[in-house]
């Protein structure tokens, strides 16, 4: 395996030829905001939270699947990329209804840390209070569609490590929603086999466990190595 030279905020580093921007962003410490990445998931490169920009390009890309190259130059934190962070994180917000004073997720979700981490402290777009669905037919669990993302960890963690594929995603654009068994209410999945794997990665309070009050949704963090160790077995 061959290694590529190269800098990331003018630090000069070395990594694998397979490695992404993302990876060795996190092994010096580099912070790239994330929402859709996670450790053990396939990456897809769906919340544009982690766009670099790369010298001599005007193109902005997503360190989480983008390989590192010889020579290449990265930049992590410049005021351009701030400022879209920021422009992604308060789209976010408008789409969704995104309470967080009223969530069981409150003080444990990723969305929130993220906003306050880029100083996202007001929303200077149009809120669009779409009324989404609340599906709580299952017997342990519900899932808000007023809090999801559409990061799709749910779908990923369901295919490629429980191997059910109970989670999907239809339609397109402001009308995308994860579902279950081809639009089937969660409780009567045939396919669902009520492991909790989904609650545990999704970022926000969309899927959460019944019985839960405002911010006692804590996720289970001994369970996300398992993530990788579960995909390296595979």
């Amino acid at each position: 395996m061959s290694f590529k030279t190269f800098k990331i905020d003018d630090m000069d580093l070395s990594a694998a030829e397979d490695d992404t921007i993302l990876q060795v962003a996190r092994e010096h410490d580099i912070f790239i905001p994330t929402l859709c990445f996670l450790e053990g998931l396939s990456p897809v490169g769906a919340c544009r939270l982690c766009l670099v920009e790369i010298k001599g390009s005007s193109k902005l890309v997503p360190a989480c699947v983008t390989q590192v190259q010889e020579g290449m130059e990265v930049l992590t934190n410049s005021e351009r990329l701030q400022k879209y962070r920021r422009m992604v994180i308060e789209m976010l917000f408008s789409e969704g209804n995104h309470i967080c004073a009223v969530c069981v997720s409150n003080g444990h979700c990723d969305l929130q840390y993220l906003a306050q981490r880029l100083g996202v402290d007001h929303n200077e777009l149009p809120y669009l209070h779409q009324q989404k669905p609340v599906d709580a037919s299952h017997y342990r669990f519900a899932i808000d569609h007023n809090r999801c993302v559409l990061c799709t960890r749910c779908v990923r963690v369901c295919d490629e490590i429980e191997g059910a594929h109970t989670w999907d995603v239809m339609s397109h654009g402001i009308d995308s929603q994860v579902i279950t068994d081809l639009m089937q209410p969660w409780g009567d999945s045939e396919t669902c086999t009520s492991c909790g794997k989904c609650i545990q990665v999704c970022p926000t309070g969309a899927l959460f466990k019944k019985s839960k009050a405002v911010a006692e949704m804590v996720k289970e963090h001994e369970f996300l190595p398992y993530l990788k160790t579960m995909r390296e077995t595979k």
